[in-house]
């Protein structure tokens, strides 16, 4: 988590101070039921909430705590006491360290979760606003990077929507799955604690309660979690590589917003270069890169070990950060994203015509010629076009074998453009439910 690519609504959610506050409520909402169970004084939780709540804790003293007691937990409610004063010694009742800190993670990914929801929100309106407007913008689709067949931009960014809008209900899914607490107790069999009491503190945290733990949540959830951040960063990477793609110097067909004043290259003034969307794909490598040891978390020893511990303090906040950073930017490119019909149209003709190789073939084998032979007959006209030595559609009409199944006229319906576009309307209704 850098600066550089972070943003600082999400950035607070895993600051320090961020982090203290939660582990107050977790123990204050923990001393209201306890409270109410008889275990504690009701004036002490009282106490507990009105100094606590009052209190603003010094980071820099939780840590030179810390550094002596070599606990961040006990350093956090040594300082807590500092404020509470005597009925301190009714908090963290019955609780174990992963109480606090499963509770507060869950807490913390379910709103870097709400962020990033509320991330693809905004990409998915971009996405749409810009399909509707390039529906029936023709333009070549390719397979293996070479010409196949007429598609549309809006297509394209249909099937960008489509599959975000499939990374928002994964991500929707993620979130409450993630979103469980657990005050149990050392290993997790409430015997100092009644369950009660986790049952309050779930409800107060906006949580479910983990059915069954060990000292701590199990991170098979935690897995699925950052696993589904690694599939949303890896649509992104789909659409930036699009976009690069296009935007190379002999195709041309769209390109990155440049501003006023942006420079391309300290070499080359005459440069635009996809820079965002190359660092999107950066990004994406790093967010895939968190999954692994997420998953490798899963399997700790016995009732609990810390080793994964000091990787989910750095992918916790690492992950979350850099995909919110890359949804947004990804958000601004689609945005502004120059987009150059005549171009699209320009390469859709560089092949003389043989886009419409299907349709000659589909004909040929209507008309009574075998499937062997009439794809002979087709390539046979088709390979002097790839190498530039006439239009297609000439070729075919000379072809005294073609001629026999087709007439010029029949020839001449199987390269009209609309054929392979008739449908877009069908599939937008699939994907916004409206053409």
């Amino acid at each position: 988590m850098i600066p550089r690519y972070s943003r600082p609504e999400m950035v607070a959610i895993w600051s320090p101070e961020t982090r203290f506050r939660i582990w107050f409520e977790i123990e204050a909402h923990a001393c209201d039921a306890l409270a109410e169970l008889g275990v504690i004084p009701k004036e002490a939780a009282k106490t507990i909430w009105d100094k606590g709540g009052a209190a603003v804790f010094d980071v820099d003293k939780i840590d030179a705590i810390e550094r002596e007691v070599k606990h961040d937990v006990i350093a956090f409610l040594t300082h807590l006491a500092e404020f509470v004063g005597p009925d301190a010694r009714f908090i963290h009742q019955g609780m174990t360290s992963s109480d606090v800190l499963d509770t507060c993670l869950a807490v913390q990914m379910a709103r870097a979760s709400d962020l990033l929801i509320a991330d693809i929100d905004a990409l998915l309106a971009a996405l749409k606003r810009r399909a509707f407007e390039h529906k029936m913008t023709p333009t070549i689709g390719r397979s293996h990077g070479i010409h196949a067949e007429p598609v549309t931009f809006g297509l394209k960014l249909a099937e960008a929507y489509a599959e975000f809008s499939r990374a928002r209900e994964r991500l929707v899914f993620a979130r409450r799955e993630i979103a469980t607490c657990a005050i149990s107790g050392a290993v997790g069999t409430f015997a100092n604690i009644d369950p009660r009491v986790e049952e309050h503190v779930a409800k107060a945290m906006g949580l479910a309660v983990e059915p069954v733990s060990t000292q701590v949540i199990p991170r098979d959830r935690h897995a699925m979690f950052f696993a589904t951040l690694g599939v949303v960063a890896s649509s992104i990477e789909r659409l930036a590589i699009e976009v690069r793609h296009l935007q190379r110097s002999e195709v041309l067909e769209a390109e990155e917003y440049f501003s006023e004043g942006q420079k391309g290259s300290s070499a080359m003034p005459h440069k635009r270069n996809p820079v965002l969307t190359e660092n999107l794909t950066g990004l994406a490598r790093m967010v895939r890169a968190y999954a692994l040891p997420a998953m490798e978390n899963v399997a700790l020893w016995h009732e609990r070990d810390i080793s994964h511990s000091s990787v989910e303090r750095m992918i916790g906040p690492d992950a979350t950060v850099t995909l919110d950073f890359a949804l947004a930017r990804l958000t601004g490119v689609v945005d502004k994203l120059l987009v150059y019909p005549e171009n699209m149209q320009k390469n859709l003709d560089r092949l003389g015509g043989l886009v419409h190789s299907q349709r000659v073939l589909l004909a040929l084998t209507q008309k009574g010629v075998s499937r062997e032979d009439a794809y002979r007959l087709v390539q046979r006209n088709a390979m002097p076009v790839w190498r530039g030595q006439g239009d297609f559609l000439t070729l075919l009409k000379a072809d005294p074998d073609v001629s026999k199944a087709l007439s010029p006229r029949e020839l001449e319906e199987k390269f009209d453009l609309g054929y392979h576009l008739k449908h877009v309307n069908t599939i937008f209704r699939r994907v916004f439910g409206e053409a």
